[in-house]
């Protein structure tokens, strides 16, 4: 098969011919169709300081957001079959350390991320563990269906308790609109949020404009300022402040920002990754605001993709889904792809299996 496979501890990868992947005792083996690139896999294509920390060992394939066709199963897989069309989970398990054995799954202490501890998805096939191979739901677009991934930290980042009522008429704050924001949004909406209030660079064009047609009631400027910003948001909100503030963005000034914009007893999730340890006035931005504040990593497995198979019924928001995709290639293009993002002109590329 074809794969785009990182050999070397440099920029880059190459497209190579290698051994189709084996499958075993309670594992299936995905045909995929589709792809969609992540920033986890820029930062492996272009082996910045995380990369060359966090990966231990090459060669590997990268990628996991992906759609594809179940070609093959091993013995005991009973939950999906030959000819199913599924996503991946991303979070391979041990399924035997405590968090795993008490419902947190999604927080393994020896948990395999796909496309960075195993081989990924940029791959004309890709073995899965069956619990980590998502039916889609029925009717939904293979595209679509590569994007369930990212949106699960969205869903899970508005969703942390899996109960819409938490967002159902509420003020919040999405900062930062790259993919898991724009979803974010989207989700906001399908879910009855009172009011979505976004915040990006005014120079971030395409994200900014996106962020308007998810459904954002008004998109903020990130580059006026502290004062400025939190102004805005109190008067949007009659003086009270957001009920909930997510923060996807991983700037350090925006995540100081939404604690002065929450009002007192709400909500924070924290999504977004920093790189540099960040100062907070824990006393005034949480304890005496009452504040609860979530950490969000991955999903819920699976409680958040169930609830996000609930949100797909509404065709509306599948069809926000498909906005956030700006742009489409063969993934024989994918160099093509890791600049269109790198230079900020997409939000979402997709990549079809053309090799």
């Amino acid at each position: 098969m074809y794969a785009v496979v990182k050999r070397k501890r440099e920029p880059g990868a190459e497209i190579e011919e290698i051994e189709k992947p084996a499958v075993g005792k309670g594992e299936v083996l995905v045909e995929t169709k589709w792809t969609s690139i992540c920033g986890t896999d820029v930062h492996i294509w272009d082996w910045n300081h995380w990369a060359q920390n966090r990966l231990r060992k090459l060669p590997i394939i990268f990628g996991h957001e992906m759609c594809g066709e179940v070609v093959e199963v091993g013995k005991g897989v009973r939950s999906v079959k030959v000819g199913d069309m599924v996503s991946a989970e991303t979070h391979i398990v041990d399924k035997t350390c405590y968090q795993c054995r008490t419902g947190r799954m999604h927080i393994c202490r020896n948990v395999k991320i796909l496309g960075v501890d195993t081989d990924g998805v940029f791959a004309e096939f890709v073995k899965l563990p069956e619990m980590n191979a998502r039916k889609l739901p029925k009717g939904l677009d293979p595209q679509v269906g590569s994007m369930l991934e990212p949106l699960g930290n969205a869903t899970f980042t508005v969703l942390p308790n899996d109960c819409f009522h938490d967002i159902k008429g509420k003020n919040v704050v999405v900062a930062g609109c790259g993919p898991i924001g724009l979803m974010a949004i989207a989700v906001l909406r399908c879910v009855g949020a009172r009011q979505v209030i976004a915040t990006e660079l005014g120079s971030e064009k395409v994200r900014f404009g996106l962020a308007k047609r998810m459904g954002a009631h008004h998109v903020l400027d990130a580059a006026m300022g502290t004062e400025d910003i939190v102004r805005a948001v109190k008067d949007l909100t009659s003086g009270n402040g957001a009920d909930v503030c997510l923060e996807v963005s991983g700037a350090a000034p925006a995540l100081k920002q939404i604690f002065q914009m929450l009002t007192p007893g709400g909500r924070v999730s924290i999504l977004g990754l920093y790189n540099d340890t960040v100062a907070l006035d824990v006393n005034n931005a949480i304890t005496f605001k009452s504040a609860t504040v979530f950490g969000i990593t991955g999903r819920k497995m699976f409680e958040t993709w169930d609830t996000m198979y609930k949100l797909m019924r509404d065709k509306s928001f599948r069809g926000k889904l498909s906005t956030i995709i700006t742009h489409t290639l063969p993934i024989r293009d994918i160099e093509k792809g890791m600049e269109l993002i790198r230079s900020r002109e997409a939000a979402k590329v997709s990549l079809r299996s053309e090799w």
